[in-house]
């Protein structure tokens, strides 16, 4: 009898898998023109994606173009007709070879069919054998398709930054929804399900399960015995449709570069920085930052009136760490580029004196005092660093699961911040101090960055940083090894089939590589804003409204539900740690299903809509304003937003230029800027209007900023939608 399970591969089909180009381990990173050749299927060149010829014919074109010797219009057809019959020739392709896998099929099943009742096992075994070659075939095209795929991306993005047309937008909204377009066969893989189901069923059903007379289709897909070609197919076909699991989503949270794996070189230059326990001290303090953050929320407006101010001060109050915030993220970035272990003493340090400073401040009667402590913890973020970490001294392997691990800690010091504010209800002295829920949470931080520090001390390993690398980090032209470019492209920190390739950056100095212009990163905010495409824009926007509506919702809930309400501190306090807590479960449903079953774009625009239905329904429109109507337009905000931040930073991943992957002004650091300001303009907002129009009119007052800037972002993503077809 056979040995069933993994060790049943056979070397006559293994040893032709591992003899495929896009499966050579060992290989270094190539620039796409290159990899596009050398990945090629011996007998399938032919019907690749000409990219050399398209990439000529942009180059043709903007040489025309500057000489005046090409009209908009003409470049347009032109193009156009050269990228159709292009799709054409791989659609027509992919249809020869998904007709010949199904005749083999066919072929196989009518064999199996013969031998049903025969106890033949050399027969079945080579019967198996013939399923899994098919499988093998499939996964061969699958890569086809992936190929040509990410060609067809390049090149329209190529042609959109070398000429300055809107061609995606163009090309995409005309081609992807006409009845007969052939651009929808290349990114959406049809019938390739029921082939995987074929096969998995087939495979299953030779296997020898002695008093079973069960199939698939009585069993939970999770308890079927799968071949191992069964899970190399469905692994190929989730990379083709940028298809998500819970990690992967959790990733795109987070702004984290994400690079594929197959390379033994990178994987050994990755290993070599990767420290387990740094990485955890970088998860803590993105965990504490959090907890810091949101602990002050549900008494910052007793902390406020204790003082002698109003309550509508509390707005300052949180907001006065996003304002520093603003300025530290920029710092921060900057000294990411020389050191990880310096910027996070220093965090430490500033934020440990920022709490004890906002503890203090009730004993001294000082609201000063208290903003003082707040601007301190404010310039204490060091979420810059936690990122970059992350994306340089994380192996590629494993790079997911800490983006995702970076999520949840931020997730949970978010719902552990006012959690940990209920529980801190007491009041007493020691000597001169007074503890109390205001000053207690400043303390209780305080105390939890001390323990920090010393353990951040005595266990961080600073990682070795590469000069070379460093350079281009910081956009020195001075940087010419080879093996920096290469560790520059595991590093660029966007998804690589929708980024510039290095097809151009290439450029030979006596034997040597340099870095050109082009490849540099942005060295100022002006640099970095010349680089913002309208899609790119447009999903900054979406950010801005989506924290901005967040913060509203947070940092006004104390004031409004005791206005309201009547609610305690205990009782805001629970309200925010089960907000905080839905997070997770949320993301969890939207990474592991809604993201398979819809494109991004598609669920974008949905959460916009349902952050804009939240809003509405939060405004007191007349009569009685009920506990009932403030949660459920409470829950729906804060979901829908999380959900729209997810999509949100997974598409401007995907828009954003290769050279904000890099350098201080990058895209993460672009991000978290749109994020600090909505935060720092809606705290503003909460202590003008409290200010000016009283806590009666506060609630309105607040959420009518948030409704115009949702509809803004509702109507730039409709005037962007077509770009977003990735």
């Amino acid at each position: 009898m056979l040995a069933e399970g993994p060790s049943i591969l056979q070397p006559s089909w293994f040893s032709s898998f591992t003899k495929f180009p896009g499966h050579a381990l060992g290989r270094k990173m190539v620039n796409f023109s290159k990899k596009l050749t050398t990945d090629q299927i011996p007998g399938w060149e032919e019907h690749y994606f000409n990219y050399k010829l398209l990439k000529d014919r942009v180059k043709e074109y903007t040489e025309q173009t500057k000489e005046g010797n090409r009209n908009r219009r003409r470049v347009l057809k032109d193009f156009s007709k050269l990228l159709d019959d292009e799709i054409e020739k791989i659609v027509l392709f992919m249809i020869e070879q998904q007709g010949l896998i199904a005749e083999r099929l066919e072929v196989l099943g009518k064999k199996k069919a013969r031998l049903q009742d025969l106890p033949l096992l050399q027969e079945r075994s080579e019967l198996r054998e013939g399923y899994r070659e098919v499988g093998l075939d499939l996964v061969k095209l699958l890569r086809f398709v992936d190929i040509n795929a990410n060609a067809v991306r390049k090149i329209l993005k190529k042609f959109d930054e070398r000429l300055g047309y809107k061609f995606t937008d163009y090309y995409v909204s005309s081609r992807s929804n006409h009845p007969y377009s052939q651009l929808q066969q290349v990114f959406k893989h049809v019938g390739i399900g029921a082939v995987v189901g074929a096969l998995s069923r087939n495979l299953g059903d030779l296997e020898e399960r002695e008093g079973s007379y069960l199939n698939i289709y009585d069993q939970h897909p999770l308890a079927i015995p799968k071949d191992p070609i069964i899970d190399l197919i469905k692994a190929t076909a989730d990379k083709l449709t940028n298809s998500t699991n819970l990690l992967r989503f959790l990733g795109q949270h987070a702004l984290i570069a994400q690079e594929d794996t197959t390379g033994s070189e990178v994987e050994h230059i990755e290993e070599d920085k990767y420290h387990f326990i740094s990485l955890v001290l970088n998860l803590v303090n993105t965990f504490l930052y959090m907890v810091n953050t949101y602990i002050i929320v549900p008494t910052a407006d007793d902390y406020a009136t204790s003082l002698g101010a109003a309550a509508t001060v509390c707005g300052v109050i949180i907001g006065s760490m996003a304002v520093a915030q603003i300025f530290s993220s920029v710092y921060f970035s900057a000294w990411s580029n020389r050191s990880y272990f310096r910027p996070l003493l220093f965090s430490s340090v500033v934020l440990l004196l920022g709490n004890v400073l906002y503890a203090l401040a009730y004993d001294l009667n000082s609201l000063v005092i208290l903003l003082v402590g707040r601007l301190l913890c404010g310039f204490g973020s060091a979420r810059a660093v936690n990122r970059r970490y992350i994306s340089d001294c994380v192996p590629p392997r494993i790079r997911m699961q800490a983006s995702a691990a970076f999520v949840s800690a931020s997730a949970l010091g978010m719902a552990c911040g006012p959690a940990l504010a209920g529980l801190l209800q007491t009041n007493f002295k020691v000597s001169v101090l007074t503890i109390n829920q205001a000053t207690l949470p400043g303390w209780v931080m305080a105390f939890g960055w001390f323990v920090y520090l010393i353990w951040l001390w005595i266990s961080f390993r600073e990682p070795a940083l590469d000069p070379d690398v460093k350079d281009f980090r910081e956009g020195s032209s001075s940087s010419s090894s080879a093996r920096y470019l290469e560790h520059e492209e595991i590093e660029q920190g966007l998804a690589e089939q929708l980024m510039p390739s290095y097809e151009d950056n290439q450029t030979s100095q006596g034997g040597r590589l340099s870095a050109p212009s082009t490849l540099r990163p942005a060295s100022s905010v002006v640099s970095a804003y010349r680089l913002l495409t309208p899609s790119v824009k447009v999903q900054l926007l979406i950010y801005f409204m989506l924290k901005y509506a967040m913060e509203i919702l947070l940092s006004e809930s104390s004031v409004v539900t005791s206005y309201y309400f009547g609610w305690n501190t205990s009782t805001i306090a629970v309200f925010l740690a089960i907000l905080g807590l839905t997070v997770l479960p949320v993301n969890a449903v939207v990474g592991t299903y809604i993201s398979n079953m819809f494109e991004d774009r598609q669920i974008l625009l949905a959460s916009e809509v349902v952050l804009l239905a939240g809003v509405l329904l939060s405004f007191r429109v007349a009569g009685t304003y009920t506990v009932t109507q403030y949660v459920c337009s409470a829950l729906l905000t804060f979901v829908s937003a999380e959900v729209l931040e997810g999509v949100n930073l997974s598409l401007l991943s995907q828009v954003m230029s290769s050279r904000l992957s890099r350098g201080t002004y990058n895209g993460g650091l672009l991000s978290t800027e749109a994020g600090t300001l909505a935060r720092v303009a809606a705290d503003g907002t909460i202590t003008l209007a409290g200010g000016l129009l009283g806590r009666a009119a506060l609630l309105n007052a607040t959420l009518l900023p948030s409704l115009l800037i949702c509809l803004a972002s509702i109507a730039a993503t409709m005037s962007t939608y077509n770009s977003l077809f990735y």
